[in-house]
């Protein structure tokens, strides 16, 4: 069976996710994000977690040298957030509330449901894509509040 790019793509938009922006340092200490539904926990013991990028995202190889990183999980109410780190604007983290995080000095975007501090472990390269395997050095999250979903090609929330 032939699997079209089209296809597999809406099939694979049936699987909710949340919505992340990951976010690291460039060489310079500028900080760089991108907006990230490829993202998972990996392991309890050690805490790993894991996001992917395609290896044509403007800013894959400032992710793939930087030591640290951050993930950024959203909240229902940051979708505008979200919009803004996928988009090809110079500029994202202009008026975006942030401070380097304590553990990494990764940038760690303010109200944001959780945030998860990483060192950058491992990765690999599969298909057009790249997998970065974190191991989690500090985390912070709120008990309450809702996060910004995905769903079918939309951003959805919890009914």
């Amino acid at each position: 069976m032939v699997i079209d790019s089209r296809s597999f793509r809406k099939a694979l938009g049936c699987f909710a996710t949340g919505v992340t922006v990951v976010a690291a340092t460039d060489g310079d200490g500028k900080p760089v994000g991108v907006t990230i539904s490829s993202f998972a926990s990996l392991s309890l013991e050690p805490p790993l977690v894991l996001f992917c990028l395609g290896l044509n995202t403007s800013n894959v190889e400032t992710f793939r040298k930087a030591s640290n990183f951050s993930v950024n999980v959203l909240r229902s109410d940051q979708r505008e957030l979200s919009i803004r780190f996928a988009s090809r604007m110079t500029d994202k983290w202009s008026e975006v509330e942030y401070v380097a995080g304590e553990a990494t000095g990764a940038p760690v975007i303010s109200h944001c449901l959780a945030t998860i501090e990483c060192t950058l472990e491992k990765e690999y390269v599969e298909g057009d894509h790249v997998i970065l395997i974190g191991r989690v050095q500090t985390l912070d999250y709120d008990p309450g509040g809702q996060p910004l979903l995905y769903f079918r090609g939309n951003y959805a929330e919890l009914a």
